[in-house]
């Protein structure tokens, strides 16, 4: 990212609306004229902050992403896993993030540079602070240090997202992400 000009307020603003818009008219139709033209910026300020469209949607679902794996301990994974449920589904926050992820799966795909982009500043991170997070579980002694399901848990996070919106064409909410943690996540982990 270049040198910042932005102020957090500005920044922030600038993240909403860029969210607003893939909301509205998807990634593949989301300019940046029309995020300059929302925001009343102009286009050089925007290339010079995130030098792209795929950056700035990135920083944007980054800026906007309600909790973070790295931000939590509790002292227990159960208690971690409680609170990022907790979090995540503040103010609906789950059913806005399916909506733009939805908006975004075929985008993914077909655009490396979003791609990438997204793996950078959201998936990368987070997995690395799940990683963290079950190496204290390990640590604990509440995992088996050569639990064969440690690799797999992101995978199994992401899928319970992905899945009930294509099985039961429904959100992923608080109840069921709770559920499922008691059904597969700990079953896999042996807790």
């Amino acid at each position: 990212m270049g040198r910042s000009r932005l102020t957090p307020e500005r920044e922030a603003e600038l993240f909403d609306a860029v969210l607003d818009l893939l909301r509205e008219v998807g990634y593949d139709a989301l300019t940046m004229d029309a995020v300059a033209a929302r925001t009343h910026s102009s286009k050089a300020t925007l290339y010079r902050q995130w030098q792209g469209k795929p950056q700035l949607v990135a920083r944007a679902l980054r800026h906007c992403k309600p909790v973070s794996t790295a931000d939590v301990d509790t002292g227990s994974l159960r208690g971690d896993f409680a609170e990022l449920v907790r979090r995540a589904d503040d103010e609906g926050q789950m059913a806005k993030d399916a909506a733009l992820m939805r908006g975004l799966g075929m985008a993914i795909h077909t655009n490396p540079d979003l791609h990438q982009a997204l793996r950078e500043v959201l998936l990368d991170p987070e997995v690395s602070g799940l990683n963290a997070m079950l190496r204290r579980g390990i640590d604990r002694g509440e995992i088996a240090a050569d639990c064969p399901a440690l690799r797999y848990i992101p995978h199994l996070l992401v899928g319970a997202y992905v899945a009930r919106q294509l099985i039961e064409d429904r959100c992923a909410d608080a109840a069921f992400l709770s559920d499922y943690l008691d059904a597969v996540v700990f079953p896999a982990l042996g807790v």
